[in-house]
């Protein structure tokens, strides 16, 4: 699915629906909104945003593990060079990049590293993304 400027999003687990009144993220028109400035106002919409190209292998692990602790995450597929380089950048890691609450974790090492240390769930539970 496609929103504007070149950023299209879906949320794990469900299938895609129109960008309007996904999870209260608002999309500008292409142009309007630079994309460092976008991406900060999509990490501060959500609780769990995971910043992905299409058809990465590694934002489905991602997705898998967030899915089988009990928590959705936000994903947001990066269709322009410049939105990509915009979110490696406020994770200081390349695509795909996860924040949490707001917060860089990195990409699936950094995931892989929070849940191994036992320090995942917490945080997810401190941020207010565990379903139920």
């Amino acid at each position: 699915m496609q929103g504007g400027g070149g950023v299209s999003c879906a949320v794990a687990g469900e299938a895609p629906r129109g960008a309007a009144g996904l999870l209260g993220l608002t999309f500008d028109p292409p142009g309007g909104e630079p994309p460092a400035e976008r991406i900060g106002r999509l990490v501060r919409e959500s609780p769990v945003v995971i910043f992905a190209r299409r058809g990465c292998c590694m934002c489905h692990v991602m997705r898998r593990l967030l899915a089988a602790v009990g928590a959705h995450a936000t994903v947001i597929e990066l269709d322009e060079a410049a939105e990509e380089a915009a979110a490696s950048a406020a994770a200081a890691t390349a695509v795909p990049a996860l924040f949490v609450g707001g917060a860089p974790v990195g990409g699936l090492d950094g995931l892989m590293g929070l849940h191994l240390s036992g320090r995942l769930v917490p945080r997810l539970r401190e941020v207010g993304a565990l379903c139920g």
